[in-house]
């Protein structure tokens, strides 16, 4: 048995933003009958870098919070304006289309589910396959390129798969942390499945905002120029951003919780999802507005620049632009998700937390460890597999009953059921998969942080991950 919680977790019981401090034993005995004192001090050590501490609860980076409600705002006129003018429909009956989702939809949340607790079982086995399935994809591109005469798209794809047996090679030995990590982030997820109906909740929310920005700006943009378009679409993908990482935020301090006071974080609707959720949504709520608009911005001028490649007298400059964008697209996205697991444990502001997590990781030593995918691949290929079973399920449907899609004006109703299930499949796995992802970055960092309190609280866990730790990077081990 782990022993009891000292005097200070109990003081930060209840807090979303971890509910946690650092917390030492004041007789220096060490925390757990399973950790003799020189493992704590082996594992934890100190650390001379920016450690997190829960920060008192304020509003942070009020202004973009603001700026984003009035964004809605100005959207819901325009919603409002645009509508009126709509006609009654269009003819179609979609009840076929809606059959088929729910049914897709029903399977999809189940066999995800499931594949839970397979990614338990087999997470070695799935990391090495993932890596073979991504090179299998680039050598297909190759293949499909050539065949199709597609000299730019074969060249490309095989050189994407030559890289990828490169990476495979080096990254090897890197197996059995990633697989103890995963493993780590699974147990947690598994005892706080309400992290799965909160993103779907988003999602729901994703797609009502989509049609709403479909209404709004298809009314409004064709009475205005470039500099209104360009700010619709930085609308549309702010929101999007938004709920993408207030999910990724909500993640992140249960995972926190679970790992420092597991008590509040082991139900479904446990207290840590409760007040997690909460400060995602008011305390937090700005800063994860304010990295999600640098984002948007980004992505708003990638579009705009795609408009450009009809004209062939700037092709050159236009793929120049493309790439450049992309680039500081790619950089900031993956700041802001290791910024956000600082805002969601410790309730940081947007620009703390990313000084906090940068100076935490060149410290530490990790500065090139994070930038290992594999836990990517692995959910990217089970999305994708679940994704087809799920179109199986529509195309069976669509065998079975010819006219499931003839009020959408649809006759081949197998091909069209494909379609539609492996969407529906990619898309509800793909939003467990992205909680499954935020878990394995906040695993990271609390592991990197936190290493003794996870001994005390998981200890069989934590030897599991220290000793992949050690295998995978044996001159690393002394500094954890």
């Amino acid at each position: 048995a782990v022993s009891a919680p000292s005097q200070q977790q109990k003081q930060y019981s209840g807090t979303s933003a971890a509910s946690y401090n650092n917390y030492e034993n004041p007789h220096g005995a060490p925390l757990s009958p399973f950790v003799p004192q020189q493992d704590v001090d082996d594992v934890g050590g100190e650390f001379n870098g920016v450690k997190g501490t829960v920060q008192p609860k304020k509003y942070n980076d009020v202004g973009f919070a603001v700026a984003f409600y009035a964004h809605l705002v100005v959207m819901a006129y325009f919603l409002f304006a645009s509508a009126g003018g709509q006609g009654d429909g269009n003819g179609y009956n979609y009840a076929g289309v809606a059959w088929c989702v729910c049914v897709c939809g029903i399977f999809a949340l189940g066999l995800s589910t499931v594949a839970l607790s397979f990614m338990m079982k087999f997470t070695r086995e799935l990391i090495k396959i993932a890596l073979f399935f991504s090179i299998g994809m680039s050598l297909a591109t190759g293949i499909f390129g050539a065949i199709s005469g597609q000299v730019m798209m074969a060249v490309m794809g095989f050189i994407s798969a030559a890289f990828g047996c490169c990476y495979a090679y080096f990254v090897w030995g890197r197996i059995p942390f990633a697989a103890a990590n995963l493993n780590t982030a699974l147990v947690a997820i598994q005892a706080n499945m309400g992290l799965a109906g909160v993103a779907y909740f988003f999602l729901f929310l994703a797609f009502g905002w989509s049609v709403w920005w479909s209404v709004a700006a298809g009314g409004a943009m064709a009475n205005f120029g470039t500099f209104a378009l360009f700010l619709f679409l930085v609308s549309y993908y702010w929101t999007h951003q938004v709920l993408q990482n207030t999910v990724h935020v909500t993640s992140a301090g249960v995972i926190g919780t679970w790992w420092f006071v597991p008590e509040e974080a082991s139900t479904c609707l446990s207290t840590a999802l409760m007040e997690s959720f909460t400060r995602a949504t008011t305390y937090s709520f700005g800063s994860i507005c304010f990295g999600s608009l640098l984002v948007a911005i980004v992505q708003a001028l990638r579009h705009l620049q795609h408009q450009l490649r009809g004209n062939n007298d700037f092709n050159f400059l236009v793929c120049i632009i493309d790439c450049l964008l992309a680039c500081l697209e790619a950089i900031i996205e993956y700041l802001n998700k290791w910024a956000y697991i600082y805002v969601g444990l410790y309730g940081y502001s947007y620009i703390e937390a990313g000084k906090n997590v940068i100076t935490l990781f060149q410290n530490k030593g990790w500065t090139a460890i994070i930038t290992d995918d594999l836990v990517e691949n692995v959910l990217f290929m089970l999305s994708v597999g679940i994704g087809l079973a799920t179109g199986l399920i529509g195309l069976i449907m669509g065998k079975m009953d010819g006219d499931l899609f003839a009020g959408i004006g649809y006759d081949d109703a197998g091909t069209v059921g494909f379609v539609i299930g492996f969407l529906v499949g990619l898309v509800l796995s793909s939003i467990l998969m992205s909680v499954v992802a935020s878990a394995v970055l906040t695993i990271i960092v609390c592991f990197v942080e936190a290493p003794a309190e996870f001994q005390a609280n998981h200890p069989q866990l934590s030897n599991e991950m220290r000793a992949a730790w050690r295998e995978a990077w044996p001159h690393e081990s002394g500094r954890l």
